[in-house]
């Protein structure tokens, strides 16, 4: 008797319905505007630590608000001005 493997079940997800009038409109912290844009911080990565031995500029993205351009304390990495 030749049996044949079986295929496993395919993984059915599950979607969850979200209420968006329950989320937290982010505000900017200067000048309470609610719209953000893509922005990013550079980080330069020294050839000495970097693991292709060369140097490298490394794009890091945040959200700045879309009128006076801050980046929300929140949206930033502990070094960044």
């Amino acid at each position: 008797m030749n049996m044949k493997p079986q295929k496993p079940l395919p993984k059915v997800q599950t979607q969850i319905q979200v209420d968006l009038k329950d989320a937290e409109t982010i505000k900017c912290e200067d000048c309470d505007n609610v719209v953000f844009i893509p922005a990013f911080f550079i980080k330069r990565l020294s050839s000495i630590v970097s693991p292709t031995g060369q140097e490298a500029l490394i794009p890091i993205q945040v959200y700045s608000c879309g009128n006076c351009g801050k980046v929300p304390d929140k949206f930033k990495q502990n070094d960044e001005d």
